[in-house]
């Protein structure tokens, strides 16, 4: 009888020490959840971003005009350019 209850108790303890460790991978896996839900919630702002830029882009000129004048440096015919340099970037005339 003393045999039986010692195994029983060693079963416990090996099943208790398995519980425990379930819990430890559950709470691991709750906060990578946590992490990829927050991903994913800034990648949907992004794509949303995106969407609206692609419909602006697809709706009027302006925003063409606007990315062209400011990416690429674009003006149009009868404009001046005036590049405003700050002294610290500019390099020594020699």
């Amino acid at each position: 009888m003393r045999v039986i209850l010692i195994v029983l108790v060693i079963i416990l303890v090996l099943l208790q020490i398995q519980l425990w460790r379930q819990f430890g991978e559950v709470r691991t896996l709750r906060e990578l959840v946590e992490e990829q839900r927050l991903e994913n919630e800034e990648l949907q702002r992004r794509n949303e971003a995106l969407a609206a830029e692609v419909e602006d882009l697809r709706a009027g000129l302006d925003a063409i005009e606007e990315r062209a004048r400011s990416e690429l440096g674009l003006i149009r015919e009868g404009e001046d350019f005036f590049l405003i340099v700050d002294p610290e970037d500019a390099e020594p005339q020699g």
